[in-house]
């Protein structure tokens, strides 16, 4: 089939190495994925033995893992070639690496059965606010790690209407929940993949170079795509939301930005851009795209509307007014429908828990063992201590970026703004950097070092986390290193190659930087 279909040569390989790690993977993932302990699923296809030989399962996934990444930096090069790939190729490629991963269970995670559990309890009447799965009983909290039994739901309401949808729907099927979950989360990365063109366009972006670090890259195939995390749903609203700003609509970006704060909180940062636009659409009277560009690029040819311009002041309160109304009132709309309540402000402390680990943390680890060492009465006091400072580091790293704001553009701001609230916040898992590396993909400069550091840090991610979702053995990071390195001569051969040499995006915005 992929002979019919006219690709660059280059970017045809790049297909084919990760089609064949994606299914490496995936069927990896069958012995050595995060598995459900009633699996219905398994027996009725013969598939149960599978199980036994978890071993033999890290193997092929690392294997398959190595492949995967291989073909996405090599897929990179190719988008800054001499010959590149277009957007539609590149969703093509997205769409045959993903295949594989669909159909299997997930990995990387358990995630996905603590959203059906939270699901249940809000069809059974609950408050997910106030109790954890445990609260519940029943088939499905053997599924949900031991350490999230007991916790509280952070997600919004907005997400757990989903989540009931899928549990009321799927019962105590375990693999058919699991899959409803995925479907969810694919309607989350369709929703990005449709928008994150546009966007890019808007801020002078190539499109092709933010499909591949913001749609391709393995941090959305493993941990969207196969792990089916609620994240996905959060970005699809927030781009999708970004992009109606840029385009005059600034009722339908908060609105629908409001919705992605409902699914996780940190997505409400994208409110101040649609204020910021709406602030210079009513001040200039002119189309807002220019002002999501740095102030180093020309801005786009904007229509003149025949509206009078506001001053400064009445056109901010005006913006600020607006946004806010349009969001306390969808915030309350959904809140009502979904019968959930307002805990979920409550919640938004739930990171903040002895079960996190994030970089503040990491380093409240090592200062409070150092004081216990000491004797010192502090101890106790220094991973919370440490986590404050971190909250207190990211909120300085938000405000320098919207200092800068006209020198970076909105989007790149935001971007900045979210990953620094992932990297220092009270939690971190890999797919919390996808909230930054998203915008940062429609709207960092081409060949910026911001933008390598962030494909270099998506890299280094891809192996955080085991497929199991738990913490591995010595056993199984040998067999997941020696998966690694069988990959090795397979990768030698695709390196012969040389790179095609770099070329300028030849878009309508220029890009300059």
């Amino acid at each position: 089939m992929l002979s019919a279909i006219r690709l660059p040569d280059e970017t045809r390989r790049c297909l084919v190495l990760g089609l064949a790690g994606a299914t490496a993977l995936a069927g990896g993932g069958l012995a050595a994925g995060a598995l459900p302990v009633r699996d219905t699923l398994a027996p009725a296809l013969g598939l149960s033995a599978l199980r036994q030989h978890q071993g033999a399962g890290l193997v092929c996934a690392y294997f398959g893992l190595a492949l995967l990444v291989a073909a996405w930096w090599r897929l990179g090069r190719a988008v800054r070639g001499g010959d590149p790939p277009s957007p539609r190729t590149l969703l093509l490629v997205l769409a045959a690496w993903a295949v594989p991963l669909v159909a299997m269970p997930p990995l990387f995670s358990r995630d996905v059965y603590s959203y059906l559990a939270q699901g249940a309890m809000v069809t059974a009447g609950l408050d997910v606010y106030q109790a954890g799965p445990s609260a519940m009983g029943g088939p499905l909290l053997a599924e949900v790690p031991v350490i999230w039994q007991h916790t509280p739901t952070p997600y919004g309401p907005a997400f757990l209407s989903l989540a009931a949808g899928v549990s009321g729907f799927s019962a105590t099927d375990v693999p058919l929940g699991v899959f409803g979950m995925r479907a969810v989360a694919l309607a989350g990365v369709v929703l990005l993949i449709a928008c994150l063109p546009r966007l890019a366009r808007s801020c002078g972006v190539d499109p092709a170079a933010a499909l591949w670090l913001g749609a391709l890259n393995p941090l959305v195939l493993l941990h969207l795509v196969s792990g089916a995390h609620n994240d996905a749903v959060m970005l699809g609203l927030l781009i999708a939301g970004l992009t109606a700003a840029c385009a005059n609509r600034f009722a339908l970006a908060a609105v629908v930005i409001t919705l992605a704060s409902l699914v996780k909180a940190p997505a409400a940062l994208g409110l101040v851009v649609v204020v910021w636009l709406w602030q210079r659409a009513l001040h200039r009277s002119a189309d807002p795209p220019a002002a999501i560009l740095p102030a180093s690029r020309p801005a786009c040819a904007g229509s003149v509307s025949d509206r009078p311009a506001l001053g400064r002041r009445t056109a901010t309160l005006r913006a600020f007014g607006s946004t806010a109304c349009l969001a306390a009132a969808t915030t309350a709309l959904v809140t009502a429908v979904t019968g959930t309540g307002y805990g979920w402000v409550r919640s938004l402390t739930t990171p903040i828990s002895a079960h996190n680990w994030s970089l503040s943390s990491t380093v409240g680890r090592i200062t409070r063992n150092l004081l216990e060492a000491a004797g010192s009465d502090l101890a106790a006091s220094a991973i919370p201590a440490w986590r404050w400072i971190g909250l207190a580091a990211a909120a300085g790293a938000t405000l320098l970026a919207w200092h800068h704001r006209r020198r970076l553009g909105l989007v790149y701001a935001l971007g900045l703004s979210l990953a620094a609230l992932a990297l220092l916040g009270p939690a971190l898992r890999p797919w919390y950097l996808l909230w930054g590396l998203v915008p940062i993909a429609a709207a960092a400069p081409p060949h910026g070092r911001v933008r390598r550091w962030t494909a270099l840090a998506c890299l280094a991610l891809t192996v955080t986390v085991f497929p199991s979702g738990f913490t591995p053995s010595v056993d199984e990071l040998a067999a997941a290193l020696a998966g690694a390195l069988l990959a090795v001569p397979i990768l030698v051969l695709y390196a012969g190659d040389v790179a095609a040499p770099v070329r300028p995006y030849r878009g309508t915005e220029p890009t300059a930087w």
